[in-house]
């Protein structure tokens, strides 16, 4: 079987390990979109699908490869789906996950309603023309607390208890973490369908 190589939309080097580790039992390898000079896109998708879409098609023009791009946040159904979308700059464009949690929390002052989830839409186009590309979406479930713990992970981590569970996402040893998430679950999907779909594991992707 020929060795393909995939671009992932990102410029985390931790991110493309991750999906390198992942995808160890096939024969595709990914490389950065920052190998290939591109830094990143405007997210101006109103869901995690669009800014998917967004960010995998111009990775598949910058690289001239098959692309796959994630895009993940933060549902709040009593805050209307907030942060959604806008996860990553919730208290504003240049925000730190500690400015974002802390407008999260204020918002949910006095709300009784703490149910969250995390959720993640992974895209895969084989060119930037691509008509059909795959896309697979997952979530984890989860509440909000107050006062952050934990020091793994990143941005809503320490405010995430998991559902089922008294810990939260960042007290969580990384690798149940990276099998449990949002992300991680997606992956599985991913992979799933790759290894059933003739089309999807030719070598000419």
């Amino acid at each position: 079987m020929t060795d393909r190589t995939w671009v992932l939309a990102t410029g985390n080097a931790g991110k493309v390990r991750e999906f390198n580790q992942r995808f160890a039992e096939t024969d595709v390898t990914f490389r950065a979109q920052s190998e290939f000079g591109l830094s990143g896109v405007d997210e101006t998708g109103t869901t995690f699908v669009e800014n998917a879409i967004l960010k995998a098609r111009a990775a598949a023009e910058a690289s001239g490869l098959p692309a796959l791009a994630d895009d993940s946040g933060l549902r709040v159904p009593a805050l209307g789906g907030a942060p959604g979308v806008h996860s990553a700059r919730y208290a504003g464009e240049n925000a730190s996950d500690e400015d974002n949690n802390r407008l999260l929390v204020k918002n949910l002052t006095d709300v009784e309603d703490r149910r969250a989830e995390f959720c993640c839409a992974l895209v895969l186009l084989r060119s930037p023309a691509d008509p059909l590309p795959l896309i697979v979406q997952a979530t984890w479930a989860g509440t909000i607390v107050d006062t952050p713990r934990g020091d793994g992970g990143f941005g809503y981590d320490p405010l995430f208890v998991v559902d089922g569970g008294s810990v939260t996402s960042a007290e969580l040893p990384a690798e149940t973490k990276n099998r449990l998430s949002h992300r991680g679950q997606a992956i599985d999907q991913l992979l799933a369908l790759l290894a059933e779909s003739t089309d999807l594991s030719s070598t000419d992707m």
